[in-house]
């Protein structure tokens, strides 16, 4: 039997963050998520969603002949088939990534996956929700990002950088600014003055589309 998985969209776009930005890349949404940070701009996928097999999924993804996939969220680790859809995607021949939260056991993830674990930050309301044992699952070629809705955040981050010794965990620490929040120039400017070892990134789909639900 094939598994299946409530899926809120697939669609073709340029990866908007991340170590893959500006490239093509297919993103596979998943429907639900547990968490209600204050920034959130997918709603829309906290529920409904169409339910389709694993083999429908792929064929939809093989139609525009990707190299990159990213499997997103809501919060994709939610749904316990998404394990079995990241190898398929694996052994399928795509260069694959995980967008989470964090706040769900990573154990068992396919090792040959990108994650891309996001430490929730004090100002996105969901603080008590990170897991910080996720932080001995990462790998060289995982990232962690910090979405930085102002000074207090960025602080908090950068604490977070040094005790937990992010650096020696993987080679991507991505600082975003929360998109209408903290002024993207204002953190530029934090990050060169404490020579920071981070990558400092916006959203490009949002500069490119105006486009606040991520695609």
């Amino acid at each position: 039997m094939d598994l299946s998985l409530r899926i809120t969209e697939i669609f073709f776009s340029l990866q908007g963050e991340t170590r893959t930005l500006g490239l093509p890349t297919v993103f596979v949404r998943l429907t639900g998520c547990p968490l209600r940070c204050d920034y959130c701009d997918t709603a829309y996928a906290f529920s409904g969603g169409e339910r389709m097999t694993q083999a429908a999924v792929l064929d939809q993804i093989k139609q525009y002949n990707p190299r990159y996939v990213t499997v997103t969220g809501g919060e994709p680790l939610a749904q316990p088939n998404c394990w079995p859809l990241l190898t398929q995607l694996c052994d399928a021949g795509y260069e694959v990534s995980l967008e989470t939260s964090g706040a769900i056991d990573m154990t068992g993830v396919e090792a040959r996956v990108s994650k891309v674990m996001d430490l929730k930050t004090p100002g996105s309301g969901e603080l008590a929700r990170n897991r910080y044992e996720n932080i001995a699952l990462l790998n060289r070629h995982d990232q962690v990002k910090f979405v930085i809705c102002d000074r207090q955040d960025y602080e908090w981050a950068r604490m977070q950088v040094d005790q937990l010794r992010l650096s020696e965990r993987v080679d991507e620490i991505l600082f975003s600014p929360s998109f209408g929040q903290q002024n993207a120039t204002e953190l530029a400017d934090w990050i060169l003055r404490d020579r920071l070892a981070v990558r400092f990134q916006l959203q490009l789909h949002k500069l490119l589309w105006n486009d606040a639900a991520g695609h």
